[in-house]
């Protein structure tokens, strides 16, 4: 099946817009997670953590209309009990929000979220009743694109996974170094948004491993987020890579019309209703 061509119609304006760039300890940070604009309007959220909602509301002065999870650790997904809530009581009813789940996590978000009994003081609601869940394996179709989702390297195997658009965008999502995912999901010129901190663990990639674990070129077309404070920001930044901040948005213009080395755009946020 053809991928959509996207450079000729609205879709061309595409940015990525991040939320909050921290990891679970950078609560001034804000939670990770990153919007997909077309027009500077919502597309699609990733992830939604315990800061996202409220930056959500903030940025958009809507909630999300779509998310896509990368994984199910609580600084990713702690914002959609409240998100349920805020659909749940809502008057009028808000339209079911589309959740896209890789397969391998939908038994967690259970667990963790969906099983707790009575949700609401008031009965009557169920977790799901509020979302639109679409399982997903290998991609997806979104406002007449085609998103590929990976597996990455999160401690547990198919415990985590990250984003494509092809031409445009991947989005690592927490991961160990992934050179051979980006080798085959990266290899036209695409932004890649990558979680780094200073100092390696079994769930997240470290800095030093980025030098020594993607190309030159990979490098100078990534992005770090997820890091741990604003000292390790500036760390990442002294070595020549570029950081997310909050509240910045990148410009994913098309391969066509994009230089070599892909420039920033920092888009002051627009309040604007989600379509």
């Amino acid at each position: 099946m053809a991928i959509t061509d996207v450079s000729s119609d609205i879709s061309a304006d595409l940015g990525l817009r991040f939320l909050g760039v921290g990891n679970s300890q950078a609560h001034r940070l804000g939670s990770s997670a990153a919007v997909l604009e077309a027009g500077h309007r919502p597309w699609l959220l990733i992830d939604c953590g315990p800061t996202t909602l409220e930056a959500h509301l903030e940025t958009y002065s809507a909630p999300p209309s779509a998310l896509f999870i990368t994984h199910a650790h609580f600084d990713h997904i702690g914002g959609l009990e409240g998100l349920y809530y805020r659909l749940a009581t809502a008057t009028p009813r808000l339209p079911p929000v589309k959740l896209f789940v890789p397969v391998a996590l939908i038994t967690v978000l259970q667990r963790r979220l969906a099983d707790y009994p009575c949700l609401l003081a008031e009965g009557g609601s169920n977790f799901w009743d509020v979302f639109q869940l679409i399982p997903v394996s290998d991609g997806f179709w979104h406002r007449g694109l085609h998103f590929t989702v990976f597996s990455v390297r999160h401690h547990e195997h198919l415990s985590a996974f990250g984003l494509a658009l092809e031409g445009r965008f991947l989005f690592t999502g927490d991961t160990r170094p992934i050179p051979e995912v980006l080798n085959r999901y990266a290899r036209r010129g695409e932004w890649i948004f990558h979680d780094c901190g200073v100092e390696p663990n079994p769930s997240h990639c470290g800095l030093d491993e980025i030098r020594t674990e993607y190309s030159p070129d990979q490098c100078q077309r990534m992005v770090i987020y997820h890091y741990e404070s604003e000292q390790a920001a500036e760390q990442i930044r002294r070595t020549g890579l570029r950081i997310a901040r909050r509240g910045e948005c990148f410009d994913l213009q098309p391969l066509s019309v994009a230089s070599a080395a892909p420039s920033l755009e920092i888009v002051a946020p627009v309040p604007a209703t989600a379509p």
